[in-house]
């Protein structure tokens, strides 16, 4: 996979709070930027797949004590 350029205008106040971000996990705003970016995206994919997997095999009517929800903890 390669990689391109983004150039983004931000506030001065958010840029000093992805700083501290960055930094109390020891990293640099741009790799802390990109993993929130990958994460987010992840978190949607993920969230879709499981949308998808309940439309295949349909929801239930209401919960069963031997069965969890492919959806269970997702926000």
């Amino acid at each position: 996979m390669g990689s391109t350029v983004l150039s983004l205008r931000i506030d001065s106040e958010l840029l000093d709070r992805l700083k501290s971000h960055a930094a109390k996990r020891g990293m640099s705003v741009q790799d802390y930027v990109v993993r929130t970016l990958i994460r987010e995206d992840f978190d949607a994919r993920f969230k879709t797949a499981v949308e998808e997997t309940e439309k295949f095999y349909g929801a239930s009517d209401g919960p069963r004590d031997d069965q969890v929800r492919p959806s269970a903890g997702i926000a």
